[in-house]
């Protein structure tokens, strides 16, 4: 993840060959207060071997993933306990769901799944293909509407923001570009 300019504004390229890895920023947002989240993307390529559905798949040149705080009243005991090791290994809880909105290579826009890897992730398809590949794309999402329609319930706190291009399942490459990424009170006009 390399802060480049482009066309005389900063912005995130990120490459990623046949590895995974993501740029997060920690921050406490009330999705309640700021429930839309507003960025900016772009691709060079899409990845041919990906597939929402399947371990094998679960890459994409661009995703923006938004992470839910830990709450314990919405966790079994078994989960607590969970998350109460996780918590004595790396010194805080991990997020307890994320909600990830992907460039899928294949899956058409408009789907939404379970990540392959676990249920607590949900992954919205917001774009798809290489149609619009090299385009700058402005993106909008209702983060509260999407974490109700993923979870059923009302979201807890936001607590991160992360970009990842990832190609480690697929064994590919890929090349991403990130512009801002903003919370706001209302979608704008």
């Amino acid at each position: 993840y390399t802060p480049v300019r482009e066309n005389g504004i900063t912005v995130i390229r990120a490459d990623s060959q046949n590895a995974s890895s993501g740029l997060v920023r920690k921050m406490t947002i009330d999705p309640a207060e700021y429930p839309v989240v507003r960025w900016r993307w772009k691709i060079e390529n899409t990845l041919p071997g990906g597939n929402v559905r399947e371990k094998s798949g679960d890459d994409y040149p661009a995703r923006l993933y938004i992470t839910f705080a830990y709450d314990p009243d919405r966790l079994s005991f078994f989960e607590r306990t969970r998350y109460n090791a996780a918590r004595l290994l790396y010194g805080e809880y991990p997020p307890t769901g994320a909600i990830s909105y992907i460039w899928a290579s294949n899956a058409p826009a408009g789907t939404m799944v379970p990540n392959p890897y676990t249920d607590k992730v949900m992954m919205f398809a917001v774009k798809s293909g290489t149609e619009k590949a090299g385009e700058w794309i402005t993106e909008t999402r209702n983060v509260y509407a999407d974490y109700q329609r993923a979870f059923g319930e009302k979201p807890p706190e936001i607590s991160g923001v992360a970009i990842m291009t990832d190609t480690d399942n697929t064994g590919g490459s890929a090349t991403a570009f990130y512009g801002n990424i903003e919370f706001l009170k209302q979608i704008p006009d």
